[in-house]
């Protein structure tokens, strides 16, 4: 049954890691932003979900589709401020976004203050047992959810005319403004579709992490790490590079502890990037 505890734990990891690195891919195969406060709209995610149970009651299923809307709005207007501007240039959005990011984790600090918070576990608060190993309902509901919005987002992407646009803007801007898209509010709903992303996941994750105002920074890394090991351009990459990622952490952490399992993974992702430099799903070129 060990077996079983380690993959269930893999899986866990997996579906937060997919969840948070489902945006940052988004937004930079689209825009070709690398986005340095992606970890803070994590943060605000589960800093949202502590401030609606607290002070307005909300449960935690009905505080996520507002959480999700009000992190991508969020991105959005990151975006038309501030992103927008900044486009072909690499290391001044790299400067931007880490810029908000650290504005973002002081504004939380003033308002929330900087002791941790912690978000009451939902109904979910029970498991499943399977033998004579108990699967927490939380954690099921957590792979599901990252499953559908894995789902949402292909069919957003290769079914829609949105995505159709989005992957013309991402092959050649130039070529697709000739044909009438618009690339600056295709640019805004991909950073407003990440952002959301992101949010959500940290607001299903606040049940089971105590949240802090430097919480995203850990996400953000993680998240980074799936991306450049499945290929900076590849969903199906993002998935698979999830599951190794988290099944590699789940193993490991399992025999010997959280710091150690984290410092194996990236050498074995810088060992690999070594020899596959464009990660296990080869990246389009972009012009």
């Amino acid at each position: 049954m060990e077996f079983v505890s380690q993959a269930i734990t893999g899986l866990s990891i997996a579906s937060i890691l997919l969840m948070v690195a489902l945006g940052l891919a988004i937004i930079y195969g689209i825009t070709g932003v690398i986005n340095l406060a992606h970890g803070e709209m994590v943060m605000l995610g589960a800093y949202s979900a502590w401030a609606l149970q607290t002070f307005l009651g909300l449960g935690f299923f009905a505080s996520l589709p507002l959480i999700f809307l009000a992190t991508a709005l969020l991105g959005w207007v990151i975006d038309r401020v501030v992103i927008r501007h900044l486009y072909n240039r690499p290391l001044d959005t790299i400067l931007a976004t880490w810029g908000i990011g650290v504005m973002a984790q002081q504004i939380v600090r003033l308002v929330a203050g900087g002791e941790l918070r912690y978000v009451q576990m939902p109904s979910l608060n029970s498991a499943l047992q399977v033998g004579s190993v108990d699967i927490p309902i939380i954690r099921l509901f957590i792979l599901c959810l990252s499953i559908a919005l894995f789902a949402l987002t292909w069919y957003l992407l290769f079914r829609t005319n949105l995505g159709l646009k989005l992957r013309a803007i991402a092959q050649n801007r130039e070529v697709a403004s000739c044909f009438g898209i618009d690339s600056d509010r295709v640019y805004g709903l991909t950073f407003a579709y990440g952002a959301g992303l992101a949010g959500l996941a940290g607001a299903v994750v606040s049940p089971l992490k105590s949240v802090s105002p430097e919480m995203g920074t850990t996400y953000v890394v993680d998240a980074f790490m799936v991306v450049v090991l499945g290929g900076v351009e590849s969903l199906v990459g993002t998935v698979v590079s999830s599951g190794i990622i988290g099944g590699l952490s789940g193993s490991i952490a399992f025999y010997f502890n959280d710091t150690i399992a984290k410092a194996a993974v990236l050498l074995a992702i810088v060992v690999l990037i070594r020899f596959m430099p464009q990660g296990l799903f080869a990246a389009k070129v972009r012009s």
